[in-house]
């Protein structure tokens, strides 16, 4: 039996931690409506489930993965934000999907900053993409307020045509990382 920990991260305004069981019920009704058409949604309920499971065995597999998002103030779930690599992958990605209640309030971008200062300080990544759907102007803001830049087109052989936007080396990166938040 393999056994892993992931590691909680904050930032000013957030908790990055595991994925728990009660945000089970926010990912099934963001699954099910049109607000998921751009992470594979929409999804019935047992499909959500099973997303989740793979997602904490990206953990296992790979020694990372996805962080819930916690609202500090309310102690409420937000999304989930975190680095992403499966089999079949075009790159090592930093990705993020909100529910609704938490888009709008630069939660992404703050998330995202702090999962991509993990990934250079500790995992040592010395670059990393994100693949947004051409439709998806509101993730194409965040990953230019993250200093990402368009790179190409690829064609996805789960999701079709997807901007690959390429983040800054770290070398590159301007004020970046969690200390922005402490």
């Amino acid at each position: 039996m393999t056994s892993f920990t992931i590691p909680t991260l904050e930032t000013k305004r957030l908790i990055l931690r595991a994925p728990q069981e009660s945000d089970f019920a926010a990912e099934c009704d963001f699954f099910a409506s049109g607000a998921s058409r751009f992470v594979g949604g929409p999804k019935k309920p047992h499909e959500t489930w099973r997303s989740l499971a793979m997602m904490m065995g990206h953990w296992a597999f790979r020694g990372y993965g996805f962080w819930a998002l916690e609202d500090k103030q309310t102690r409420t779930y937000q999304g989930r934000v975190g680095l992403w690599f499966p089999h079949g992958w075009f790159e090592r990605e930093i990705g993020w999907s909100l529910m609704p209640h938490g888009q709008g309030r630069g939660f992404a971008t703050e998330a995202a900053e702090a999962a991509r200062t993990y990934a250079y300080d500790t995992l040592k990544w010395d670059t990393a993409i994100s693949q947004i759907a051409p439709q998806n102007d509101p993730s194409k803001a965040v990953a230019r307020r993250l200093g990402a830049t368009f790179e190409q087109m690829y064609d996805d052989p789960e999701y079709g045509p997807v901007e690959i936007w390429r983040h800054p080396a770290t070398g590159e990166l301007v004020n970046g990382g969690m200390e922005a938040y402490a």
